[in-house]
Parts: structure tokens; C-alpha cells; sequence
């Protein structure tokens, strides 16, 4: 794998537009980041001139595609405040700000204050939901250090790679567009990323995918709500954000933190679902494994909507482990009910 230095010494070969001097003597080279066959750079321009902009940024993809180790290339461009961007890139002033995809109508992100409470789980089979309503659906997958997506959607491919604009082109499983980090790891392959180029690689599933025209695209969140958490809100163009819990406290807990991690970014709050609410047992008792009415109770206190709760079914559990959501695999069964009632109030919600 090569270093950051190395990266470096083959950028020298790209020179700025109309000089003989190298980008990297000039010093606009920022944030170089390499890792499990990825490369990710900024460049940060003090010309608005776009022709110039573009230039650089097909010609440092060259130069570090032909470089040996290195399968995927991202290069973000910045440029002045006021002025136009580059085809294809950021509007200028807003290298953490969130940029609306022509064609995607509206992005919802599914998030968790805290691992382990079904959130991936809920993506998957809330997408399937909209879908069965006629919706045309995406799901990315956000969660880059514990991607689940491919899993439980059935899916294990390599995305092709479209001529020209070199987008991405997203795997399709159960009528649903998707895009993950799972898809680019060989195997088990751990994920060992700074910030920078975590954030750049979320940029990239946005806007060098080709998801054509969506209703709804499904942001599943890393769980959490730290700076990275907060940044992929401000990078991602949300509409508003699914909180899922679980009831017992230590879940309601953080799940006050999401809502106020929204907040912060402004991104609306469509409600609250809580899964794994109870378990029947075979003779019919209710059993409240995790106490009951959380999820409803803070949905109240905060003053948003309460989506529903999930009860815990096998299905839900066999159907991601085999790549088979179960709204997918047995539509109309009791579980999938519950996620398509969800789903419907989500519409109704976003009009």
C-alpha cells in the first residue's frame, strides 16, 4: 500500500493549468488520506475558473489510479465563495454542507443513539415497505466501520464502474437501489479511516452514484452522535431523520442525544420507532423483555411522532440473516404489517 508521501510525489506529476510548476509545490494539495486501496485528497483552489478546477481533478484521478495498490480515487475540489464549482462537484463555501442529487426526491436518514437496537435492520425492511407501496426506493449504507446492509439484502457483488463519469453504478436486490462500503471490502476486511476521508467517501455515495430517479432514498447511520455522526448529517441533503430505540432507559437515553444531534444540523425529526417492544411466547403471554412504552413515552416528551412499535419476531431476525427482509420474503405476514404501517405514516408525514 502506498504512503501518504508516495501519493505526494505522484501528484507532482499533475501541473497547475498554464504553468510549468507542480500542483503540490504550490501548496493547494490538502488532506491526503490512503487506505485499504483507497486514496482520498483535497485540493483547495484559490481560482473560481471551473474549466481549471475540472482539469486538476481528472488529472490527479489518473495519475493516482495508475499508482499500484490503489482501486478507488477521490479527489474533492474546493474553490472560492460565490463562485461556480466544478462539474460534478460541491457548491464552493459548502465543503460540509449537504448538496440536493437531481433526481432523488427525498432523503431520510435512519439513526440510533446506540448500537444493537435493530437500526440496520429497520432500513432494510422499511425500504422493502416503501417499495411494496410503489415507491421507488435506494438504501445506502453509511455505516462505514460495520457495514450490515449487504446481509441482510442478500447481496455480495462488486458495483460496476459507468464510462466516462466513472459513477458508480448501485446494486439492486428486492427492487431496492443500494450502496455500501460492504460492497468494495474484500471479505472481513476492516475498515481503518481517518475523518476526513470517512467524510469525503459518504460525499461520494451521494453524488458519484448513479441512483437515476428515487422517491426515497434511506441514509442508514453509523450509530452514535458524535462530529462524525453530525458531519454526515450536514454532508448528506436530508429531509428529515428515523430514530429507532429500544424501550429500557439505556437506549431512551442516547436517543434524546439523536434528537438533539438533528436539531443541531436542522434536519426535521419524523418520529420515533421502537423495536423489539415485547416477545409472545408460545402460549400467548406478552413478555416485556426490555420494559414496554418507552419509545411512545418519549416521543411525547419531545413533542414528535411516535411511528410504532416493533415486537420481536423470528421472521425479522431469520429473514436478515438470510438476505431475505422479511417484508420482502413474506409480505404479508404480521412483522412485515408492522414496518408497512410505518411506512405509510412516513409518507404521510412527507407528504
Amino acid at each position: 500500500m502506498p504512503s501518504e508521501n508516495e501519493i505526494l510525489n505522484a501528484l507532482k506529476e499533475v501541473k497547475y493549468p498554464g504553468y510549468s510548476r507542480d500542483i503540490v509545490s504550490f501548496g493547494i494539495v490538502k488532506d491526503v488520506a490512503v487506505a485499504n486501496g483507497a486514496v482520498s485528497v483535497s485540493i483547495h483552489l484559490t481560482s473560481a475558473n471551473a474549466e481549471v478546477a475540472q482539469q486538476i481533478k481528472d488529472e490527479c484521478q489518473s495519475t493516482l489510479k495508475a499508482i499500484e495498490g490503489i482501486r478507488v480515487a477521490h479527489v474533492q475540489i474546493q474553490q472560492p465563495e460565490g463562485q461556480d464549482a466544478p462539474a460534478g462537484g460541491q457548491a464552493p463555501g459548502q465543503a460540509q454542507g449537504a448538496t440536493r442529487v437531481p433526481g432523488i426526491a427525498k432523503v431520510i436518514a435512519v439513526a440510533s443513539g446506540k448500537g444493537g437496537v435493530g437500526k440496520s435492520t429497520v432500513s432494510a425492511n422499511l425500504a422493502c415497505a416503501l417499495a411494496k407501496r410503489g415507491a421507488r426506493v435506494g438504501l445506502l449504507d453509511c455505516d462505514i466501520y460495520g457495514p450490515s446492509i449487504p446481509l441482510m439484502m442478500g447481496v455480495n457483488e462488486r458495483p460496476s464502474v459507468t464510462e466516462g463519469d466513472e459513477k458508480l453504478v448501485p446494486l439492486e436486490n428486492h427492487g431496492i437501489k443500494l450502496m455500501s462500503m460492504g460492497f468494495l471490502l474484500q471479505d472481513d476486511q476492516p475498515v481503518i479511516w481517518r475523518g476526513p476521508m470517512i467524510m469525503r467517501t459518504i460525499q461520494q455515495f451521494i453524488s458519484q452514484v448513479l441512483w437515476g430517479e428515487l422517491d426515497y432514498l434511506l441514509v442508514d447511520l453509523p450509530p452514535g452522535t458524535g462530529d462524525a455522526q453530525i458531519s454526515l448529517c450536514q454532508t448528506v441533503p436530508l429531509d428529515g431523520g428515523v430514530i429507532v430505540t429500544t424501550p429500557q432507559e439505556a437506549s431512551l437515553g442516547v436517543v434524546r442525544k439523536g434528537i438533539e444531534m438533528f436539531k443541531k444540523v436542522n434536519v426535521p425529526i419524523l418520529g420515533i420507532v421502537e423495536n423489539m417492544s415485547y416477545f409472545t411466547a408460545p402460549g400467548g403471554e406478552r413478555v416485556e423483555i426490555f420494559g414496554y412504552g418507552g419509545g411512545q413515552d418519549e416521543a411525547g416528551r419531545q413533542g414528535v411522532p411516535f411511528l410504532g412499535e416493533i415486537p420481536i419476531f423470528t421472521e425479522i431476525r431469520k429473514g436478515g440473516d438470510d438476505g431475505v427482509p422479511v417484508v420482502a420474503g413474506e409480505p404479508e405476514s404480521a412483522p412485515s404489517q408492522v414496518f408497512l404501517q410505518i411506512a405509510t405514516q412516513l409518507q404521510e408525514i412527507l407528504g
